[in-house]
């Protein structure tokens, strides 16, 4: 029964593009939203695997998805586009990232913790600002598309069914990896981090994996966004991009996977729809977010549960 939802969710996604194929009309918006859930999805999914299986309450995860996102600039600046070449560099970038700044990072807890992700994260956000061979604070529009195997999977109508295909895999990878030795530690450690370390276990190398896994997971969600808007900007890697992650995934629901695809969606399509009625989206969407954080303490999925 518990992989009933996730089912449910791929298959409303899936739906989409089929009621395209034969022949009933889906605007091109509904589309282009559900794209962006997606890939917010999979960075969100990445962050519940270290936030909500692992206890590690990031507050910079927007800094790789910046990375990955970069990645396809720099690629695209020196003319290379295809995606053997520039996902590697995205992840290679991610994964870097996360083991030097995570070694630092684990060293602290709780309060602690969540400041200095927030400050790594801001460095990558100035950093990427101030290149101006990349358009600086104005950002970076791409020449062309990432291609894959020299087909365009990433263009703007295949990069809907390709993006769905990165979810699910990622999904099927992250509940592997959840249900392994690796993923049993990794929610030992945040259950009692003393005792798993009694035990022999090294908790400090089991949470660095983590974050290098989850890292390189939302580079990939950046690929994926900078070649579906066609640009890249400083503002992927600003704070409130980390801070809309974090309510995805606690929305949803820790530590259930799926639970932050739903709230990928629910958030996407509140700002979405908020923002076509009023500029001020931001005051409204605030408190309700607050709310719902507050009244579904377990999230959405932790609470249909209960």
């Amino acid at each position: 029964m518990k992989f009933v939802v996730p089912v449910a969710i791929f298959v409303a996604l899936a739906l989409i593009p089929l009621l395209a194929a034969v022949g009933v009309h889906v605007p091109g918006i509904v589309t282009l939203i559900a794209s962006r859930v997606m890939i917010f999805a999979l960075a969100a999914m990445s962050l519940d695997l270290i936030m909500g299986i692992g206890g590690l309450p990031s507050f910079g995860h927007a800094a790789p998805v910046a990375i990955g996102a970069y990645a396809v600039a720099v690629c695209d600046a020196a003319g290379v586009q295809a995606a053997a070449a520039v996902i590697p560099a995205a992840l290679a970038a991610a994964g870097l990232f996360a083991l030097a700044t995570g070694a630092v990072a684990l060293r602290t807890r709780g309060v602690n913790f969540i400041m200095i992700t927030l400050a790594f994260a801001q460095m990558v956000y100035f950093a990427t600002g101030s290149l101006a061979d990349y358009g600086g604070d104005d950002g970076y529009t791409l020449s062309a598309r990432t291609t894959v195997f020299g087909l365009d999977l990433l263009d703007a109508k295949r990069i809907y069914l390709t993006t769905l295909v990165v979810l699910i895999a990622v999904y099927v990878l992250l509940r592997v990896i959840a249900a392994s030795r690796f993923g049993r530690a990794l929610a030992a450690i945040r259950q009692n981090r003393g005792r798993v370390q009694a035990l022999g276990i090294d908790a400090f190398a089991i949470e660095l994996a983590a974050l290098v896994i989850a890292a390189m997971i939302a580079a990939l969600a950046g690929v994926l966004m900078a070649n579906q808007a066609e640009f890249v900007s400083p503002a992927y890697a600003a704070w409130g991009r980390s801070g809309e992650l974090m309510v995805m995934v606690i929305l949803g629901g820790l530590g259930t996977l799926h639970g932050a695809v739903i709230g990928a969606a629910i958030v996407v399509l509140a700002e979405e729809g908020l923002g076509a009625v009023t500029q001020h989206w931001p005051l409204v969407l605030g408190p309700f977010l607050v709310l719902a954080v507050l009244f579904f303490r377990h999230g959405i999925v932790g609470g249909a549960r209960r």
